[in-house]
């Protein structure tokens, strides 16, 4: 997936050229509707709050992933306190760096998860919901690319701020944390003014979830699970198709993102995307049976959603897609979509999973109290 490249290496090249001129965008809308920040008293000004940002705010044009390990050398308590440190750190120089005038402005959020494996080697209990995701069929991960003990998601409308805020990062980690990968994605305008399109050229649908429906699928008191996959895409092979049975891979109209059968884009509530799991039994309106829109209805999971915050990724001219990301109370759910997919998906002929990871997004901080304290004390 999610190249394994070093986190503490020069800023990545500008990759948008790659597909520039060919009339696609990127998948994916997200952000809880009526309300895309948690409230006043869940979020409170600036970097702190009960909840971490960069979950339900509206998605940026640029994302920085990276991923770090926990030194070897470092385990039970004392692993606990060396991490303790470093996320107190971090807690510090984020609230600095996020509510400086040029952060706001580029509207930088940093949104810090931990991995399955470091609650064991810290001998300290871990959130139910926080497991390693199952084997798919068709995945062809790379272990260096995949995983890892921390995991931070940094997003801005500009990949200056976000590669400066890593570096810090990275720097204040010390030999506690080693960088394991690193992967940028972003989000190209709509040339249109209408709603964006994927790397296989479908406008992406209205797929944003209600407040009522992020308390409900999305949030776990004041923390989140959060997946992440990232997907090589077969754009060549399926521009060859024409765009009818294009249409019946994908489920939905290319030109609109709206249902088969002839209604609106924007009378549907669910992705046109690949691998984007949304929307409402409406979604199989028109569509075939071994569509996208159908393996991904909700309707097959008694109406549970999962919140996504996809970006293009192009690390070559042969190498381009989708870096997945999703925030759901329980990775269960990706797990019973992704079975579905490569059960009876046609597009996932299309897909390749080279890279994933899953991580517990914590609580956030407060003044007095920095990420990580309900984990670490």
């Amino acid at each position: 997936m999610l190249k394994a490249k070093n986190a503490a290496s020069g800023s990545p090249t500008r990759r948008r050229v790659l597909i520039a001129g060919a009339g696609i965008g990127l998948t994916t809308l997200t952000a809880c509707t009526r309300d895309a920040e948690p409230p006043e008293d869940a979020r409170g000004p600036g970097f702190h709050g009960l909840r971490q940002a960069g979950v339900t705010t509206p998605r940026q044009a640029t994302v920085l992933l990276l991923s770090y390990d926990l030194d070897p050398g470092l385990r039970g308590a004392a692993g606990a306190r060396a991490l303790k440190a470093v996320f107190a750190a971090w807690t510090d120089a984020l609230a600095r760096t996020t509510e400086s005038d040029a952060s706001r402005a580029a509207r930088l959020t940093a949104t810090l998860g931990i991995g399955p494996g470091l609650p064991a080697r810290l001998g300290l209990r871990a959130p139910a919901a926080l497991r390693e995701l199952p084997p798919f069929t068709g995945d062809r991960l790379d272990p260096a690319g995949s995983g890892g003990d921390v995991l931070v998601q940094l997003c801005a409308d500009s990949t200056d701020t976000t590669e400066a805020a890593g570096e810090t990062l990275t720097r204040l980690a010390g030999d506690a944390l080693h960088p394991r990968w690193r992967q940028d994605g972003f989000l190209p305008p709509a040339s249109d003014g209408g709603a964006p399109r994927d790397l296989l050229g479908f406008r992406d649908g209205p797929a944003g979830l209600t407040p009522e429906e992020c308390e409900r699928w999305v949030w776990s008191g004041n923390a989140t699970c959060l997946v992440v996959r990232r997907v090589h895409l077969r754009i060549e092979d399926f521009a060859r198709l024409a765009e009818r049975r294009q249409e019946e891979i994908v489920g939905r109209r290319r030109s609109t993102g709206g249902p088969l059968d002839g209604g609106p884009g924007n009378a549907t509530a669910g992705s046109a995307g690949p691998g984007l799991p949304s929307g409402t039994a409406r979604d199989a309106h028109g569509a075939p049976a071994r569509s996208h829109v159908r393996a991904v209805d909700p309707a097959l999971d008694g109406g549970a959603r999962m919140l996504r915050r996809a970006y293009s990724y192009a690390d070559s001219p042969t190498d381009q897609g989708m870096l997945f990301l999703a925030f759901m109370r329980d990775p269960a759910l990706f797990a019973r979509v992704q079975r579905r997919m490569a059960a009876q998906d046609e597009l996932s002929g299309f897909m390749e999973t080279r890279g994933s990871a899953v991580a517990y997004v914590l609580p956030g901080a407060r003044p007095g109290r920095p990420l990580g304290a309900d984990l670490l004390g």
